[in-house]
């Protein structure tokens, strides 16, 4: 009977595209291997698909192999896109050359691709990428440790690779996603060590905190898309979020224009957001995982939650990072307010108006102009009454036709005494007590 071996797989790049190392630990039925390498100049995409090349090298052609990958890239390839590239003869596919090499080494193979979550605390995924951080060492000893920043990158298509390709994607500058899965092919599932998220994209806008706090991040968070219905291919254009700890707004926020890949249509007349404007924003792609490290661990307060956060989980299960109600919990203020205010307008702007809350031109919905409002309004309805709820007090006026006033009344409550039977009866069961127990009841303390 076959013996069956179980890989990890993974790849590390330092830069993207940079230094890359892969790495496989591979265990058999009697032992364990560890095999590693690198390249000095190539994408962490490439090393994800060059370690499970060379784990299924390494092991013996009739063996059942069942592979753990942290990269959707290379487990969705593998087992779903690649029909579609071959009937296509490779056209228009990234790394044409290791996706051939991958399908020809698994010909005549039993193999069980897996996906796992990185980073995640998982032994094999962390001993896997362990040996890619190790492949990626070898390959800048043998360079005789060249500065990372001074390692030369290949001339990008235009004159700056940052501001096209910030992940390494390959992705040309006129280059439009088709509504297919299999182009989505994400070099931001694990962002490039030590990197600074702000700086990943000139676009992406992130502040730091200006007021040191300790506790739970509270993230206050809005969004704009080109409609209302995620399920039908409306795509997110702007997302704004501002951090809270302890009820303080700590002055770190991030906020991003996103390029939906298609027309925004009659939304614009909510956002005032043009298709002009998007043009030359960055796709969901290229900020994907930078939003998504922001975000995660958080507590997303949003204003009808569920609007939000369907359509940030349909954005970053697209792109393979997973579901962002998974790494987050929600509190919902329109759930909150119709608990507060039942049967009354609970919309923004008619909170804003019931809290008193500062007016701010509305004209068009902005993402993070609708979360510093929302800030303002959560905190107005989670600290107790503010203001008058003027709606429920002119609705109570119109049923009842009474006015309300306030009433102050002078009490003094009466201080009864024990008599000298009490006292008595009372010192006589204490002594009791202690004679009984050995030491003095709580009375007597």
């Amino acid at each position: 009977m076959a013996q069956t071996i179980t890989l990890y797989v993974d790849g590390a790049c330092k830069g993207n595209p940079g230094l890359g190392g892969w790495g496989a630990y591979i265990i058999g039925e009697n032992a364990e291997e560890k095999i590693c390498g690198g390249e000095a100049q190539t994408t962490n995409n490439r090393m994800e698909l060059t370690a499970a090349i060379e784990g299924i090298l390494h092991c013996p052609t009739d063996a059942k192999l069942v592979i753990w990958t942290d990269s959707n890239y290379v487990k969705q390839g593998i087992t779903e896109w690649i029909h579609g590239w071959k009937k296509k003869d490779w056209k228009g596919v990234k790394n044409p050359d290791l996706w051939q090499k991958l399908d020809q080494v698994c010909q005549g193979r039993e193999i069980e691709w897996n996906w796992i979550k990185g980073h995640a605390g998982h032994a094999g995924n962390e001993k896997a990428d362990q040996l890619a951080n190790r492949g990626a060492d070898q390959i800048q000893a043998q360079l005789k440790n060249p500065p990372m920043q001074d390692i030369k990158k290949p001339q990008a298509k235009s004159s700056d690779w940052l501001l096209d390709d910030p992940f390494g994607l390959d992705f040309d500058a006129d280059d439009e996603q088709t509504d297919s899965i299999e182009n989505i092919e994400s070099e931001s599932e694990k962002p490039a060590p030590n990197s600074a998220p702000s700086s990943v994209h000139p676009q992406i806008k992130i502040t730091p905190a200006t007021l040191e706090q300790h506790g739970q991040r509270q993230l206050i968070l809005d969004t704009e898309t080109t409609g209302f219905y995620y399920q039908d291919g409306d795509r997110i254009i702007e997302v704004g979020a501002i951090e809270m700890i302890n009820r303080k707004l700590t002055g770190s926020s991030i906020h991003i224009y996103i390029n939906p890949e298609k027309p925004v249509g009659d939304s614009v007349q909510v956002h005032g957001i043009t298709d002009e404007f998007l043009t030359d924003k960055p796709k969901y792609a290229e900020i994907a995982q930078v939003l998504f490290d922001y975000l995660k661990g958080g507590e997303i307060i949003a204003h009808n939650a569920s609007f939000d956060m369907n359509f940030l989980n349909m954005e970053f299960q697209r792109v393979g990072l997973g579901a962002l109600s998974d790494v987050c919990s929600v509190i919902d203020t329109l759930a909150l307010a119709k608990s507060k205010h039942p049967g009354q307008k609970n919309s923004l702007d008619a909170l804003v108006r019931r809290y008193e809350i500062p007016a701010r031109d509305r004209t068009f919905h902005g993402a993070l102009l609708d979360a510093e409002i929302l800030s303002d309004v959560y905190l107005a309805m989670t600290g107790g009454q503010v203001s008058f709820d003027m709606d429920a007090l002119s609705q109570n006026d119109q049923q009842n036709d009474t006015s309300i006033r306030r009433v102050q009344f002078d009490v003094t409550l009466p201080v009864i005494l024990p008599s000298a039977e009490e006292n008595e009866a009372h010192e006589n069961w204490v002594k009791q007590y202690q004679e009984k127990n050995g030491e003095p009841c709580l009375f007597a303390k």
